[in-house]
C-alpha cells in the first residue's frame, strides 16, 4: 500500500523515492509486523482462551509434565503470526510481484490445513486432529498448485537446476525429478517446523533466524551486482521477497513476546505448517534449497529423531531415544525446559552462520 501511494506523489515529493529501496521497505515491514502482533495479541489470546476453555490443547505425544504445566494455554496462535504477516506484507510489498503472491498462496494454504487440524483437536472429544494421510494429501495439492505457478514464471531449465553449497559454478540439473525434490523441501520444512514446536519459544527463534538469512539471500539474488560478485543465480524480482521475509520476522518477534516461557499462547499447526511452507517455498524461488537445509538444520535434526525413533522401534521393538522429537528426549533426561530451548537456539545460530558462509566460501 505504502509503495503504491508513494508512486502517485513521487514526482512532486522526491523524498518518497526512499520507498523504491527494498532495504527501507524491509525495515518498515519488520516494524509493522511487530506492531500488528502487539496490537492483535491481546484480542486473539482472549478470544482463543474463551473458545478453548474446555478443550485439551496439549498433545498426547509429550512428557506428562506438560499436561499440568501447560494446560489451559490456548493453541492456534499461528493466527496472530499470519494476520500480522499479511497486513505488513500488504502495506510494504510490491503486490504486482508474482513471487510475493505465490508465497502468500502456499503460506495461507498450509495455514488453512493447520487451522482445520487445530480446530478438530480442540473440538473433538478424543483431542485428535486430521489424519496424517489427509494432511499430506492437502499439502501435496497446495504444493502442486504452487509449483505449477512457478513453472509458468521461471524458465524450466533454470528452475530445475540445483546449486551445491561451497562449490563454485557447480550445478545439478534435476530435470523431471525437480518437482519431487521441491515437494520434499516444502512439505519437509513445513512438518519439520511443526515437530520442533514442542516447547515455549523453541521453534519461533529458529524461524526468525531462517527468515533473516533467506531475506538477505533473496536481496542478494535479486540484485544483479551482488549476485554476480558472489557468483549466485541472478533472478529478477526475487529481491521483493526480502520485504515479505521481514514481515514474517516482525510478526514472529511479536509472537515470541507471548510465546516465551511461560507461554501465553502456542502457535499450533496453524502457525508451524504455514511458516514452514513459506520458508521452503522461498528457498526454492531463490534457488538456495540446500542452503536452507544447513540454515534450518535444527528442523532437520528434530525430523530425523522422529524417523530414527520409528524405524528403530519397528526393527528392534525398543526406543532409540527416550522420547521423540529430540527436545523431549532431553526433557526425559532431566534438562530444564529453558536449558533445552536456549541450547537449541544456540545451535540454530550456528547453523544460520554456516548457511550464510556458503555465500562467500566457494
Amino acid at each position: 500500500m505504502f509503495y503504491y501511494i508513494s508512486q502517485f506523489f513521487i514526482q512532486d515529493l522526491s523524498f518518497l523515492n526512499i520507498f523504491k529501496y527494498i532495504t527501507f521497505r524491509s525495515g518498515g515491514a519488520l516494524l509493522t509486523g511487530l506492531f500488528f502482533s502487539f496490537l492483535f495479541a491481546p484480542l486473539i489470546i482472549r478470544w482463543l482462551k474463551k473458545n478453548q476453555r474446555m478443550a485439551n490443547t496439549i498433545r498426547e505425544d509429550v512428557p506428562k509434565s506438560h499436561l499440568f504445566k501447560k494446560r489451559g494455554t490456548p493453541t492456534m496462535g499461528g493466527l496472530l503470526i499470519l494476520l500480522s504477516f499479511l497486513f505488513s506484507t500488504l502495506f510494504w510489498s510490491d503486490m504486482k510481484n508474482s513471487y510475493v503472491w505465490i508465497v502468500l498462496l502456499i503460506t495461507f494454504g498450509f495455514g488453512a490445513i493447520g487451522f482445520i487440524d487445530d480446530y478438530h483437536k480442540v473440538t473433538s472429544k478424543n483431542g485428535k486432529g486430521l489424519k496424517v494421510g489427509t494432511k499430506l494429501i492437502f499439502q501435496f495439492l497446495i504444493t502442486s498448485i504452487t509449483l505449477f505457478l512457478l513453472y509458468n514464471i521461471i524458465d524450466h531449465q533454470f528452475i530445475n537446476k540445483l546449486a551445491i553449497p561451497f562449490l563454485k559454478d557447480f550445478f545439478v540439473d534435476l530435470g523431471v525429478l525437480f518437482p519431487f525434490f521441491a515437494f520434499l523441501v516444502i512439505i519437509g520444512t513445513s512438518n519439520g517446523v511443526n515437530l520442533t514446536d514442542g516447547l515455549d519459544g523453541l521453534a519461533i527463534v529458529p524461524v526468525i533466524l531462517t527468515a533473516t538469512c533467506l531475506a538477505l539471500i533473496a536481496y542478494l539474488v535479486g540484485n544483479k551486482i551482488f549476485s554476480e560478485y558472489l557468483n549466485l543465480f541472478f533472478i529478477p524480482g526475487v529481491g521483493e521477497l526480502a520485504v515479505l521475509c521481514s514481515s514474517l520476522i516482525g510478526a514472529s518477534l511479536g509472537f515470541l513476546w507471548f510465546n516465551a516461557h511461560p507461554a501465553k499462547i502456542f502457535m499450533g499447526d496453524t502457525g508451524s505448517l504455514s511458516i514452514g511452507a513459506a520458508l521452503g517455498s522461498i528457498s526454492i524461488i531463490i534457488k538456495h534449497e540446500l542452503v536452507l537445509f544447513i540454515i534450518g538444520f535444527l528442523f532437520v535434526l528434530e525430523t530425523l529423531s522422529v524417523i530414527i525413533q520409528v524405524v528403530y522401534f519397528k526393527l528392534f521393538q525398543k526406543r532409540f531415544f527416550l522420547m521423540s522429537p529430540l527436545h523431549h528426549h532431553f526433557e526425559k533426561k532431566g534438562w530444564h525446559e529453558n536449558t533445552i530451548v536456549i541450547r537449541f537456539w544456540i545451535l540454530a545460530v550456528i547453523f544460520a552462520l554456516l548457511g550464510l558462509a556458503t555465500l562467500k566460501i566457494r
